[in-house]
């Protein structure tokens, strides 16, 4: 498709020097310009709008595909990246290419067209030049021999400063995350406000429109340079070549007529060099960052439409490690070694202090982290890079930093709607949010509503586990009570496993197990009684007692 739209703009730039040198003949002629050149001129001026108009047209379809394409690509391999490498990677540097950088590329393959009539035109002035004298087009060549090595020299330093703009722009859509997720905290605090304007948007952006200034200063310099010497080569032929050699009038006319004619397809060219330029270091970020996240790709996940959720009679994790740096001293936080099972209709507490690992090792055991040492067995059959996606099919999931959609995606079934309603009369939203065709009505609602909305999508995945993570924080009273005491023993009692990560102690008597994690560790484990105390075990099941590690429950 490239080639047809290039061919195509060619022949469009070739109608037109045609057009420039008929143009001339015309002009040089003593009586009336012959039948056959009036002709000649409408043929030529049919053809190169027909032309253009179809390399345009066609460029613009296949650039906007393959830039779908592109955007398409970079999104399934963010999918198939795991989440840990994800949150290295940045979330910042994956906006910027998914919007700023697939722009400039839509940008500069959409002025392919432009450029190759541009082109076309000089290359066809060039030889019509050539016919009129080879000996001036020696001279001409000369000049923009010399117009070139300047021109890159210019030019260079301009890459250089786009190059470093780009790199800029980095660190300005992390401002304007920043923006978006804290703006409570910024109206809430005057000198944070000030100092966040002032540190990572006034300085980022000056800068930023610096480097661009720069670049574009330059750009013009070297087209600025052009035209000095394009005006020169006229001189040149006006001036200087009617000394040295005998030319005729209706040569130097040609000269004269045509140099200036190309002038404009010139500058349109060279224009094009900034648009060129800012694509290119564009579509080397995105580069690599596709070759950054193929080399974090290390799982497969399919994007089929088939709901494959995995049976589940016994899930055992045998000496599983995961480490990171943690933040609060910039020492390695280690988590583990875990050994644990988990059985159909299990319900279990998780408990320790901020910082203990609690969110890790929810995420370790639905599978959006890879462990870095020990195993994870679903069934006795071993969870690895190949079937990982699988095994994550049977978890439902609401995260202390949950996303909530606003459509049911990814649930098909033709009493949807029905079951949807149920649910949110169930949850006391029905009257704030309503449900039509798998699309909820508004999800601008308080926080703890929010989390009973993401509550209402996991009650309709409908799957083996789920995994709660301070979920009941942000409900009142009556409904975290509704949540402890009615929907955690309804999920045990239609088989579910539920792991609920919670500091609510006066609901611990709910609980068949309760998990401490102290710094990593599996210290203890409180296991609940009938009236509502708790007795202590060691975390493990099925190996040699061990003296209880002592624990308080506050």
């Amino acid at each position: 498709m490239m080639v047809i739209t290039t061919a195509t703009a060619l022949l469009s730039g070739a109608c037109n020097a045609g057009l420039v040198a008929l143009v001339t003949v015309a002009l040089n002629r003593t009586q009336h310009a012959a039948g056959w050149v009036m002709w000649a001129f409408i043929a030529l001026g049919l053809g190169k709008v027909l032309t253009n108009y179809v390399s345009q047209a066609v460029l613009a379809s296949f650039s906007q595909r393959a830039i779908a394409r592109l955007r398409q690509d970079l999104i399934q391999k963010i999918l198939g990246v795991p989440l840990r490498n994800l949150e290295e990677i940045g979330s910042s540097r994956i906006l910027v290419a998914l919007t700023d950088d697939v722009f400039n590329i839509t940008q500069a393959l959409m002025a392919i067209p432009l450029v190759s009539v541009n082109l076309a035109i000089l290359l066809g002035g060039a030889a019509y030049l050539g016919w009129l004298s080879w000996q001036i087009l020696v001279s001409v060549f000369g000049v923009i021999l010399i117009g070139a090595v300047g021109y890159r020299l210019i030019v260079a330093s301009a890459f250089r400063s786009l190059n470093r703009a780009r790199e800029v722009e980095d660190r300005l859509f992390h401002a304007f995350r920043a923006l978006g997720e804290g703006i409570k905290e910024l109206k809430l605090h005057r000198r944070r406000r000030s100092a966040f304007f002032e540190q990572k948007v006034r300085d980022t952006t000056e800068v930023y429109q610096r480097l661009n200034v720069n670049a574009e200063n330059r750009f013009i310099a070297a087209q600025s340079w052009n035209h000095l010497l394009y005006f020169a080569l006229v001189g040149l032929i006006l001036f200087l070549v009617p000394h040295l050699a005998a030319f005729s009038r209706e040569t130097l006319t040609g000269y004269v007529v045509t140099t200036l004619y190309l002038m404009g397809p010139l500058a349109g060219a060279m224009t094009s060099i900034s648009l060129f330029g800012r694509a290119n270091i564009a579509l080397q970020k995105v580069e690599e960052l596709g070759v950054s996240l193929a080399e974090h790709s290390k799982e497969t996940c399919s994007f089929d439409q088939r709901e494959s959720v995995a049976s589940f009679e016994r899930l055992d994790l045998k000496g599983v490690l995961h480490s990171y740096r943690a933040e609060q001293d910039d020492t390695q936080f280690v988590l583990g070694p875990l050994n644990l099972t988990f059985r159909p209709g299990d319900l279990v507490f998780l408990v320790g202090g901020n910082g203990s690992g609690k969110s890790t090792f929810a995420k370790i055991l639905a599978g959006l982290y890879i462990p870095e040492g020990g195993e994870i067995r679903l069934n006795g059959e071993l969870v690895t890079n190949q079937n990982r996606d699988e095994y994550r099919q049977l978890f439902s999931a609401v995260f202390s930093d949950f996303y909530l959609f606003d459509q049911l995606l990814g649930l098909e079934s033709p009493s949807l709607d029905a079951q949807a309603r149920e649910y949110l009369q169930q949850f006391h939203l029905s009257h704030k949010v309503g449900i039509r065709n798998g699309a909820l009505s508004t999800t601008a609602v308080s926080q703890g509503q929010r989390k009973r909305l993401a509550l209402l999508t996991a009650y309709l995945e409908d799957r083996p586990f789920y995994v709660f993570d301070e979920w009941a924080a942000d409900q009142d009273p009556h409904f975290k009570n509704v949540f402890y005491t009615q929907l955690l023993p309804e999920l045990k009692a239609r088989g579910k496993t539920v792991l609920v990560i919670s500091h609510d102690d006066r609901y611990f008597h709910v609980a068949d197990r309760i998990l401490k994690l102290d710094y990593g560790k599996l210290v203890s484990t409180p296991v609940a009684q009938g009236n509502g105390h708790t007795s202590l075990h060691h975390a493990s099941r099925g190996r040699d007692p061990v003296t209880p590690v002592p624990l308080v429950i506050t």
